[in-house]
């Protein structure tokens, strides 16, 4: 059973490590080994990392053409060691770079993907998948029993992250890369680097806002509460669309699916693609003033009021408790 580390400049990816994990679950009733491929420049501490969050064994590729984890290198090397080796099983962290790479190895090798998972059981030897279909109105239950290797994609935060264990060892094979520099199209110049922000994806708490901030200054109560609170600020399409925050907030079928422990809902109304990037959170707090508003019949907790009361109210309230 492999799983494909994704990180960022030798930073790996939380929702990587909890693939680990969860692939480790799997390979006991397997009764196969996990083995990690690292693919990326100086990562060579990252590939001890993975052994110490349980894998058996790691393919490292530690090359310039590898730099930013284009998704050209890393895809042409998984496909060709797939070619040879021929695993059961490949899983991959559902981030924008473990999903790419696994659509273009499962060209290569003319199988089947299985994304977005939140659940995984073995029954004979084949894996099933769990995962939302109908908007995360219903869960369907995927597998691909002829289809090897079986590549499957996890959602983050859908599943637990594994103790880091501190006696850790394994072998760790070296590979060369496949593609020379030449033949990568996608060269990366630069990053952008966003200051202060916990990541949508990452953060267990995440407070958004919607239609019913009413402008730019309405997020402004959102984002202290989410900074109270330790977490991340979301929004909803209406919002973005309407330019009052950028994209990279935006949670739903078009933007990003989360699964947060906290998600609190202010001003949003609850249209069901809204309704589709969030309703695996653990537990979900709705602010609206219409009582009828749909997303009352998601959440767990509802408070129907003002959200520019309620909010400052409730980041008061929290920032006195967390003593913040």
């Amino acid at each position: 059973m492999w799983v494909y580390v994704d990180h960022f400049n030798g930073e790996a990816l939380t929702a990587s490590w909890e693939v680990l994990g969860a692939a480790k679950m799997v390979a006991s009733k397997l009764d196969a080994v996990v083995l990690a491929l690292v693919f990326g420049h100086d990562v060579g501490g990252l590939s001890q990392e993975a052994l110490h969050y349980g894998a058996d064994e790691v393919i490292l590729c530690d090359d310039p053409t590898m730099s930013d984890s284009r998704v050209e290198a890393c895809a042409a090397l998984l496909s060709k060691l797939a070619s040879d080796a021929c695993p059961a099983v490949i899983l991959a962290p559902g981030t924008t770079r473990g999903s790419d790479v696994t659509a273009m190895i499962s060209i290569d090798l003319e199988t089947s993907a299985v994304v977005d998972g939140i659940g995984l059981n073995v029954d004979d030897g084949v894996v099933h998948v769990t995962r939302p279909v109908y908007a995360g109105k219903l869960h369907s239950t995927v597998s691909a029993p002829r289809a090897l290797p079986q590549l499957i994609t996890l959602r983050p935060r859908a599943f637990p992250k594994p103790n880091r264990l501190t006696n850790a060892s394994g072998e760790i094979n070296n590979v060369a890369p496949v593609l020379a520099e030449n033949e990568i199209m996608v060269k990366i110049t630069n990053y952008d680097t966003v200051v202060g922000q916990v990541s949508l994806t990452d953060a267990s708490i995440i407070v958004s806002g919607g239609r019913g901030v009413g402008g730019p200054d309405g997020f402004e109560p959102i984002r202290h509460l989410a900074k109270a609170l330790g977490g991340a600020t979301g929004a909803s399409r209406a919002a973005v669309d309407a330019g009052w925050i950028p994209y990279e907030h935006q949670v739903g079928q078009t933007g990003k699916t989360v699964s947060p422990d906290l998600y609190i809902a202010c001003g949003i109304s609850g249209a069901i693609q809204h309704q589709a990037g969030m309703r695996t959170s653990k537990v979900i707090v709705a602010i609206n003033k219409d009582q009828d508003a749909p997303i009352f019949r998601l959440a767990n907790y509802g408070i129907v009021g003002d959200l520019f009361k309620v909010v400052p109210a409730l980041t008061q309230e929290f920032t006195k408790r967390l003593g913040k």
